[in-house]
């Protein structure tokens, strides 16, 4: 059922009585659009999850790619559901029109891509890979590129990755090995071992575009000795004909506990197995200048972190929707005060408890899709603004929300997967109901595309700190025309809310200048993952108070859900912020000091 893959409505909420996305059709880049073309492609999105991606989604979980030395083999549902959705021209959707694109602002393609991650993450996958392959060619690689390889992936013709980690270095890039070798002809040939590439082998498109970080012979050690490289599974010629095999192999395929329909593999470049033109080495092209791949590969990886923490969200709503569903349908136990009495028994929805882990949900995931779909209106905003300082203000906000928006979803809402099963009770851990296979899915969260902890070094490390803390007064003052706002209503709970955001945020600016009151970045970052976590909880709260202005004067039951969810979180989940800021203000070193022969 659709509505249980996603809420229209809070969609509906979101773009349109929230952040008024119909006003970007005034700018340039938008004025082709209009809320009926909006409202079209969403419905088209929800169509698609609802027809091509969820039907295989438990089929894909329990029967996975396999390998059998020369090729994977998938469903045929997966390659069905990624024809039907490069056919509607999703791939490109929020991409230039120079580039074959449509140019939908990204705000309303986030809500697209929220029904697909919801319906079916695994398959969904291959194409947030694609997407974010494509875009960074189209931002870093010449014409002729672009048209040899990215027009094509628009088309859904071919496929992408991003070939990073190696087995011995996973999230230590400095560390990787494979190298480029230049050629005569103005190419390279690539050695090396990846792991745990996503989607790098596959029968679904003509092409496999892989996007290889690796080195040319005596690069500068370290991150400034990395260069990116296109490396096709098959050769393309410069009229766009797919030619012969390149020189890439798999060693095999990695079996996750979650996201098993997505291929997991560790090719080889280079092996020998196959000689484009007769000789080994894997046939590469070099994107941009020598050693600044890691930059351009920042494109891909930002992308990827929102597309992550978007695939979290969409884990955990869905996750709350069959709950809520199963709550409103069970019938089990008598009110309190009914006890010894011959009463029936009651939908579970009905016990204050099952309400408390509902409403949890709720704050969770409806929190996170809104901060998702803010983090789109940045980069909308990064786009088409017509200030050069409006488009600076876009991208200084967007990199301090950056981590948050991977990681607080990724955290809270697998908590909303552990309260769906536990509102499921029984049946919640067994393979009759669909929420033990989103939690299984949503773990893989905290660690792909950098884990929590990273995320809070990149936070503290760097978000908040360059430009003498730029990001951070520009988030405070974000947050404080939000608190205006809300005492603006004249509202006495809104009020009360926006009392306690202040509060909490100037908690966050003395916190952060207790942590570097030293300048030991030692000290500072040994609890980096529990200042990310009170970080993100003063981001939703702030967040939930925007929702809660957009809700106020309004009635019905979806608004009064809106006021619950807000009330929720400023009561239970705002004050946990309260121990974690003291413990980082007193720069504990109790895991900073630990020797290992302790553990």
């Amino acid at each position: 059922m659709e509505s249980l893959i996603m809420s229209a409505r809070d969609i509906e909420f979101l773009l349109y009585e929230w952040l008024d996305v119909t006003g970007l059709t005034a700018r340039e880049r938008y004025r082709e659009h209009s809320r009926e073309t909006f409202d079209q492609v969403l419905e088209l999105s929800r169509e698609l999850a609802a027809k091509h991606f969820a039907p295989h989604n438990r089929e894909g979980d329990l029967h996975e790619p396999t390998f059998d030395g020369d090729k994977v083999h998938l469903l045929p549902a997966v390659k069905q559901a990624l024809d039907a959705f490069g056919e509607a021209g999703l791939v490109g959707a929020a991409m230039d029109e120079r580039v074959g694109g449509m140019q939908l602002p990204h705000t309303v393609f986030t809500a697209c891509m929220a029904w697909f991650y919801a319906a079916n993450v695994a398959t969904t996958s291959y194409a947030m890979l694609t997407m974010g392959n494509a875009n960074l060619l189209a931002a870093h690689a010449s014409d002729e590129q672009i048209d040899r390889f990215v027009r094509p992936m628009l088309t859904g013709r071919y496929f992408g990755t991003m070939a990073l980690s190696e087995p011995q270095a996973g999230s230590s890039l400095a560390d990787i090995t494979t190298r480029a070798v230049p050629q005569e002809d103005g190419t390279y040939r690539l050695f090396g071992r990846k792991m745990w590439i996503s989607g790098a082998e596959h029968e679904l498109s003509e092409n496999i575009v892989h996007l290889v970080l690796a080195r040319i012979p005596d690069a500068p050690a370290g991150t400034r000795g990395i260069s990116l490289f296109i490396v096709p599974k098959y050769l393309v010629a410069a009229d766009g004909a797919v030619g012969e095999h390149n020189d890439i192999v798999l060693a095999g395929i990695n079996h996750k506990m979650g996201w098993r329909g997505t291929v997991n593999t560790a090719p080889v470049f280079g092996d020998g197995a196959y000689t484009p033109g007769g000789q080994p080495g894997a046939v590469g092209y070099l994107v941009g200048e020598q050693h600044r791949g890691l930059s351009y590969m920042f494109h891909m990886m930002n992308e990827a972190r929102l597309g992550v923490g978007l695939a979290a969200t969409a884990l955990g709503y869905t996750g709350y929707l069959k709950s809520l569903d199963y709550a409103r349908n069970r019938p089990q136990g008598r009110p309190a005060t009914a006890k010894g009495q011959a009463t029936p028994q009651i939908p579970i929805v009905r016990h204050p408890d099952v309400r408390r882990m509902l409403l949890a949900q709720k704050s969770y995931t409806e929190g996170a899709l809104a901060l998702q779909l803010y983090c789109g209106t940045l980069i909308d905003e990064q786009r088409s603004a017509t200030a050069e300082s409006d488009r600076q203000r876009a991208s200084t906000l967007l990199r301090v929300l950056t981590p948050v928006a991977k990681s607080w979803p990724s955290q809270w809402c697998l908590a909303a997967n552990d309260l769906a099963i536990q509102v499921h009770g029984g049946a919640g851990y067994t393979r009759d109901y669909d929420v033990e296979q989103h939690y299984r899915d949503n773990r893989l969260n905290p660690i792909h595309e950098g884990t929590h902890g990273i995320q809070g070094l990149d936070l503290l490390g760097r978000a908040v700190t360059a430009d003498s803390g730029a990001a951070l007064t520009l988030l405070l003052e974000t947050i404080g025309a939000t608190v205006a706002s809300a005492r603006a209503t004249a509202d006495g709970e809104l009020g009360d809310y926006a009392d306690a955001l202040q509060q909490a945020a100037g908690r966050v600016v003395a916190t952060t200048g207790q942590l570097w009151r030293d300048m030991d970045p030692d000290v500072a970052l040994a609890n980096s993952s529990a200042y990310l976590e009170a970080f993100g909880h003063v981001v939703l709260a702030w967040i939930w108070l925007e929702q809660a202005v957009a809700a106020h004067g309004r009635t019905g039951a979806f608004y009064d859900g809106k006021r619950a969810a807000a009330r929720y979180f400023y009561r239970w989940e705002l004050p946990r912020t309260t121990p974690l800021f003291e413990v980082l203000d007193s720069l504990d070193r109790t895991t900073l000091d630990l020797d290992d022969a302790w553990l």
